[in-house]
Formats: structure tokens, C-alpha cells, sequence
């Protein structure tokens, strides 16, 4: 982007990028702390090969079978993306996960710690997780309760999981920064750095908050079908 922040920009990826830049701005913060990941869920290959020409390298899927189905071949020719799996994770699909992802954003429960430890011994790889948190203390939603954390985190570190920080989804309908605010006094209180938080219609907010990966979809890609 150019020095004024206000900029037309010419493309999806660098309007994103121009936005991230402008909150680091005005939070003192600087925009190669933040990771955008451009969640590339249900988007075929046809999608996410501008995104890749533009230089983008870091991606998201929801779901392990899809991102396998994508993802070895678009490696072929560009083989330095780095690949996060951001949706809820099966247990049993846990060495699949190991295998292709780069980064996992839901550690949610002991059951997948379990099987995410198991994985990683067998295939030798030790794939950086996010924690998820259950911010908003909703029963729908997976995460790990907030009270339940700290032994979370100690069982993950036992095990060998390398903790990346704390992911989290607030509830929807609702302002989002106080539950924001909550994730970064949460990472702090735990000596975490990484906060995985703000998707396409709150990653600016989230960026102020001390966001280091936002997880942006409609944004860079527009509608899904």
C-alpha cells in the first residue's frame, strides 16, 4: 500500500492488508505482527491461485478431508504456504491433521490433546495449536472453558504440543471487544503470546486488541456460493 492509508486499493488482499495496517497504526503496533489467514474454506483451487500470485502464502481451512483434496497439488507449485486448520477437529482425523497442517486453531478438549500428542509422536512433526477458548461461556459452542485453562495448557505442554497462544469466537450478534479484551488478559495471565482472533467483519477490531492472526474469509474471496 502507499503512504496514505486511504488508498484505493486495487484488490481484495491489499484493501485487507491496507485495514490491518491503519489499526496497527492507531495501536502503536506494527502490521508484520499481525498473520492474516485467508480462509479459502469451500473455495476451489480457481479461487485461491490469485491470491497465491499476489504472494500470498497463508491459508485456512475448516475441514481436514476438503483441505486434502486442494491443498497437495496447489503445494506442488507453491510450496511454501503455510496451511492452518481453523475448524473444529475430529479426534480420529488428528494424524490426518498433523500430516497437512502447518498450525491447528482448535485444541478445544482433553480428548483431541490426547489424540493431537499421540499423532504428532507417531509422525515426528509437532504442529504449533492455538487453544480455543469458550469466551463467551455459550453450551453450543466447543472451546475450553475458561476455569479449565490453565491445565489445558499444562497437559498440552506435557504432552509436547508447542502452544501457540489462545483462539476464541465470540458469541455472534454481540460487540466483540470486550470478549477481545478477555482473550488477550486470558493469553497474558497464561505467558502466551498468540491470539487468534477477528474474522472479516471484525478483524480491524480485533487487530486494535492485540490480535496476532486474524482469520479473514468473505473479505478476501467475497460470498461463498
Amino acid at each position: 500500500m502507499g503512504q496514505d492509508d486511504t488508498e484505493m486499493a486495487s484488490t481484495p488482499l491489499e484493501e485487507v492488508h491496507g485495514k490491518i495496517a491503519k489499526m496497527c497504526k492507531i495501536a502503536r503496533r506494527e502490521p508484520d505482527d499481525v498473520t492474516l489467514i485467508a480462509v479459502s474454506k469451500t473455495h476451489p483451487p480457481e479461487k485461491i491461485i490469485p491470491l497465491l500470485d499476489q504472494g500470498h502464502r497463508v491459508f485456512g481451512e475448516n475441514r481436514v478431508q476438503e483441505a486434502q483434496g486442494k491443498w497437495p497439488a496447489l503445494r506442488e507449485k507453491y510450496p511454501d504456504v503455510e496451511l492452518h486448520l481453523i475448524g473444529q477437529l475430529q479426534s480420529n482425523k488428528a494424524e490426518d491433521a498433523v500430516d497437512l497442517f502447518d498450525c491447528i486453531h482448535g485444541l478445544d478438549r482433553l480428548s483431541l490433546l490426547k489424540a493431537l500428542a499421540k499423532a504428532m509422536d507417531k509422525t515426528g512433526r509437532r504442529v504449533p495449536c492455538f487453544v480455543q477458548v469458550n469466551i463467551g461461556e455459550e453450551e453450543q459452542k466447543g472451546g475450553c472453558a475458561i476455569a479449565d485453562l490453565p491445565d489445558m495448557i499444562a497437559k498440552a505442554r506435557d504432552a509436547g504440543i508447542p502452544i501457540a497462544g489462545l483462539m476464541c469466537l465470540p458469541p455472534a450478534g454481540i460487540e466483540p471487544s470486550p470478549f477481545f479484551a478477555l482473550l488477550h488478559k486470558l493469553a497474558h495471565d497464561n505467558s502466551l503470546e498468540g491470539l487468534s482472533m477477528g474474522m472479516s467483519g471484525d478483524y480491524e477490531t480485533a487487530v486494535q486488541l492485540g490480535a496476532t492472526h486474524v482469520r479473514v474469509g468473505t473479505a478476501l474471496f467475497g460470498e461463498r456460493g
